[in-house]
């Protein structure tokens, strides 16, 4: 991944995550299985960004891990969804490739913040 992102466009881009989910669940064909899983996929994809703003406004670091393990649940079970939608023949793998790809990257950050942060407070404790 290299360079470390900022609040700011690690904000923005959970905000594309949403989006892309968004998209992606207007287009799913109109069938029961579709709307299960789109309902599903609309609901943790689009929590994603929201639930990671409100880790910036962490006021403690043991509050920002709590907040950031919801953000990590969420993309996770986007990335269910994104795969179960492959399996299930809702849509093509290859069509939900670059968004399944995307939630990938975002949870390494995201587990990847979590570790540093409580590597932190346990360095607190230390002194």
């Amino acid at each position: 991944m290299g360079a470390e992102l900022t609040p700011d466009e690690l904000k923005q881009r959970t905000l594309q995550f949403g989006l892309r989910t968004i998209r992606l669940v207007e287009s799913l064909p109109k069938t029961a299985t579709a709307g299960v899983i789109g309902r599903q996929m609309l609901r943790s994809g689009t929590s994603v960004g929201a639930n990671y703003r409100a880790a910036c406004r962490a006021r403690s670091s043991a509050e920002f891990v709590s907040r950031m393990s919801v953000v990590e649940e969420e993309i996770d079970e986007t990335a269910y969804w994104l795969e179960l939608a492959a399996k299930a023949g809702v849509v093509k793998a290859e069509l939900l490739a670059p968004l399944a790809q995307e939630a990938k990257e975002l949870l390494a950050i995201t587990v990847a913040s979590i570790n540093t942060a409580r590597g932190k407070t346990r360095d607190r404790r230390r002194r």
